[in-house]
């Protein structure tokens, strides 16, 4: 079976490697995981999804799992490893999060501002400003939305959901190619968040979504007309659907692809 891997240096937009406060001496070259997926110590490469039947890459590789839940990859086995690859995947979330909260809040401070001041010209006769407001209102409210998106932790609890009606909510007009027994793991509302997030970032044309079942997982391919939107704030674009795809949902985010992106779901198993 073809291993679905996205090998590439994880970097945010204005934030190089160096930035992130990982521990000095960590105790061997080994894959941490991060949400649904994993990252590389020291390398910082991204792997996915996180799944003992696809080892990452320059092994060979002891999965390292804790309470059930495969946590890293090392050179070596145990439950120290274990621990410590649990403890470094958190502390990357976490930075992750902060990193893109601080990005975002900034774009939404200057928004704010911009807002303001065409208020205060408008205010005092400068009426042709007034459409110029409307608009910039409108962006507050969209960076604003961003910004919450990144800072709530979803607490819905996760369940089986159909692929299709999730996208009947976020994508109405989408071509589809889904199985009926596309039934994946999450939050209703983080998934049709995560897809309307996604056609934000691709760009609002024809859409075409294709699902294929990838051992325990769900492969979402969506595929894009035309070339990525060039969005005024590009943190609201990848970045941000990374975070609720990785996180929120506990998948897999892969947007090598130039015309789309693959998106990695947790599987729910009929009984």
């Amino acid at each position: 079976m073809e291993v679905p891997a996205q090998i590439r240096p994880r970097r945010e937009p204005g934030l190089s490697n160096s930035a992130v406060s990982l521990p000095v001496s960590p105790p061997a070259p080994m894959w941490v995981r991060v949400g649904g997926g994993m990252e590389s110590i020291p390398q910082r490469l991204r792997h996915g999804p996180a799944d003992t039947a696809f080892p990452p890459p320059g092994g060979p590789w002891e999965p390292l799992v804790l309470n059930g839940r495969l946590v890293g990859w090392g050179e070596r086995g145990g439950l120290g490893f274990a621990r410590r690859s649990a403890e470094l995947g958190q502390q990357l979330v976490d930075e992750h999060r902060d990193y893109l909260l601080g990005r975002l809040g900034h774009k939404l401070r200057s928004s704010v501002l911009a807002l303001q001041e065409s208020a205060r010209q408008a205010a005092f006769g400068r009426h042709e400003l007034l459409e110029a407001v409307f608009e910039q209102a409108q962006e507050v409210g969209r960076r604003a939305a961003a910004v919450e998106v990144a800072a709530i932790q979803p607490k819905d609890v996760a369940r089986g959901v159909v692929l299709g009606a999730v996208l009947n909510l976020a994508l109405p007009g989408a071509h589809r190619n889904l199985p009926p027994d596309a039934v994946v793991v999450g939050s209703e509302p983080a998934l049709v968040e995560a897809f309307t997030r996604a056609q934000e970032w691709l760009g609002e044309k024809e859409l075409t979504i294709a699902a294929t079942s990838v051992g325990s997982w769900w492969k979402v391919r969506v595929e894009a007309t035309g070339p990525r939107r060039q969005m005024a704030v590009p943190e609201m674009g990848e970045p941000l659907l990374r975070l609720i795809v990785d996180t929120h949902l506990n998948g897999w985010l892969d947007a090598s692809r130039p015309d789309g992106a693959d998106i990695y779901l947790p599987a729910h198993r009929m009984r």
